[in-house]
């Protein structure tokens, strides 16, 4: 297959590009590095640092190089910021989506998988969360997550375009090649890793959550695992409709299992052998109490099962992965 990854030099389309060159994929990766770096783009895949929203040259991109599938990976990610700045998350979540979503049909790609997120799902009132679990996003940077849900439901009615929207969780961990690297850094496990190895405390967000422990819970993915589940899924985007299935489907992806803030620390501190400086601060905006998946629909319709599910393994890889990488990708 001959896939655009858009966002290929962030952390999560890395190691999903990563793993598509494995699987003897041809890959084209679209990424203007505001966020990302261009170090973390396989030598083996075809670099272009340019924006997604600019629907010409991605036409001429997809047009030129027989893309068949494109992987969305790309997009504003910072749940404070949106709240601070909706603006910017409406023009490039929204309107620059839907841009690709132009470019992908004036080239005729007919299989697109999106890198949606537990956010749409806004606080939910029973967990695990199941993808009938109703949409109601507390904050800017799900809403347009959900919006161009939306957008890719009708562009299907219409124009028969097939898609899968991946919902998942906290992804975490790292492969050998590939790691997490920030600025800023608003991720439990790698602050958790960057205050040890700087000795400067961390801040822990909230301890009065309706919670056994008071702090938040989450549903934890390794990164290697959601690239497992892009490839799995740009695979069922190209098979036949079947009669009265829609043409776009919305998966949730996790283990099921959730950890609260005070659980990642602690076994942090088991991975590394040593404590871990922290302090704790006031709740951030906009963050729900439990976020927790039910990926069985994922097991169904992709075959899907994550391998690297314990948080030992996925703190243990990204551990590695700092380790090797003291100064992250080293860009200025």
């Amino acid at each position: 297959m001959r896939i655009l990854v858009t966002g290929g030099a962030g952390y999560v389309g890395s190691v999903s590009v990563e793993r598509l060159l494995n699987a003897g994929h041809a890959v084209w990766v679209l990424d203007d590095t505001s966020t990302g770096h261009a170090q973390a783009v396989p030598t083996e895949a075809r670099f272009s640092r340019a924006t997604y929203a600019d629907e010409d040259p991605v036409t001429r991109l997809l047009v030129d190089n027989s893309i068949e599938a494109i992987l969305h990976c790309a997009a504003r990610s910072l749940v404070g910021e949106s709240i601070r700045d909706p603006a910017v998350y409406y023009r490039s979540n929204v309107v620059g989506g839907v841009a690709l979503l132009e470019a992908a049909r004036r080239a005729g790609v007919e299989r697109f998988v999106f890198s949606s997120t537990a956010a749409v799902y806004g606080v939910p009132a029973v967990t695990p969360i199941t993808e009938s679990t109703p949409l109601d996003p507390i904050n800017p940077y799900g809403e347009t997550k959900r919006t161009f849900e939306g957008a890719l439901r009708w562009y299907g009615a219409a124009y028969g375009l097939r898609s899968i929207a991946l919902r998942y969780f906290n992804v975490a961990g790292a492969s050998e090649r590939y790691g997490e690297d920030h600025d800023p850094e608003t991720h439990l496990i790698p602050n958790i890793l960057g205050a040890v190895e700087s000795g400067r405390p961390m801040t822990l967000f909230g301890d009065d959550y309706p919670t056994p422990d008071g702090t938040p819970i989450r549903d934890y993915i390794h990164v290697e695992d959601l690239a497992d589940a892009h490839l799995l899924a740009l695979q069922a985007a190209g098979e036949p409709i079947q009669p009265g299935a829609e043409p776009a489907l919305r998966l949730n992806l996790g283990t099921g299992l959730g950890f609260s803030v005070r659980q990642v620390l602690s076994s942090a501190e088991t991975v590394i052998g040593g404590a871990v400086p922290h302090t704790t601060g006031p709740r951030r905006v906009g963050d729900p109490p439990v976020l927790v998946a039910s990926a069985e629909r994922a097991r169904e319709v992709l075959g899907w099962t994550p391998r690297r599910g314990s948080l030992a393994e996925m703190i243990g890889s990204a551990w590695r992965w700092r380790q090797a990488h003291p100064g992250g990708y080293g860009e200025p």
